[in-house]
């Protein structure tokens, strides 16, 4: 896939200004020249072919020259609640979870985590989706939520059709199992633990919630092999055929 830049405005005029890290890409990396074609997103969605009209030190001014709706999103919203790793595992599973088309990210903060999201760390993973998107070719941007508690996120009033599921040992079924049997859910919500494992008043609360308990085989799993498994099975299960 070409090169994509990322706009932080909106979209909707037929210029645009890419400024910061964007334009240092076009500028010092790619050696843009006047005339040359780039493809930008918002994140609203659409793609936009555009061509770049001015160069400056640390600007790109660009005319827009067609709006694309582009879609390339899995047909119902996955949404992985997970108790991140340490370090530099979280940005990758939040790479992988952008290509694998989830649409929120929700840090835990549960009983025996071991990296408790902070502020600063939020900022670094979403401009990782940023960074995932522009390579896998999504136009909408995975939300990055605030970091809840387990109890807070359990407890959460479930949307109308959400599948909620949680991943554990201790699980019967595995999760195919258990989207089928429930074939047109508008929504799919999954729960990851951390290292550590879920304690057994968390899985408790869970089921007094309406989660369902999902095994993922016979291995013990990490956090993020465990939350893109889930990822990948839901996005197989429900993207649609290429035509």
């Amino acid at each position: 896939m070409a090169d994509r830049y990322f706009v932080e405005a909106p979209i909707v005029g037929n210029r645009v200004k890419l400024t910061g890290d964007e334009a240092h890409h076009l500028l010092h990396v790619m050696r843009a020249k006047p005339g040359q074609a780039a493809t930008l997103f918002d994140g609203s969605g659409a793609e936009f072919l555009a061509r770049i009209e001015r160069l400056g030190r640390r600007e790109v001014e660009l005319a827009i020259v067609e709006r694309m709706a582009i879609d390339r999103e899995l047909p119902l919203e996955a949404t992985l609640s997970v108790a991140l790793p340490k370090g530099d595992r979280q940005r990758w599973l939040v790479e992988k979870a952008v290509e694998l088309g989830v649409a929120r990210l929700v840090p835990l903060e549960t009983a025996r985590g071991v990296a408790q999201p902070v502020d600063k760390a939020l900022v670094r993973l979403r401009r990782a989706v940023i960074e995932a998107s522009k390579q896998c070719g999504r136009n909408r941007l995975m939300e990055i939520a605030a970091s809840e508690s387990w109890a807070s996120d359990c407890s959460a009033p479930k949307p109308p059709g959400c599948l909620r599921v949680l991943a554990d040992p201790s699980g019967k079924a595995s999760l195919r199992e258990i989207l089928s049997a429930c074939p047109a859910p508008s929504s799919v919500q999954a729960a990851i633990g951390p290292e550590g494992g879920w304690t057994d008043e968390e899985l408790s609360l869970a089921r007094d919630h309406g989660w369902q308990i999902v095994g993922l085989g016979p291995r013990i799993l990490r956090v993020e092999t465990a939350a893109l498994a889930v990822a990948a099975v839901v996005g197989q299960a429900f993207q649609p055929d290429s035509p």
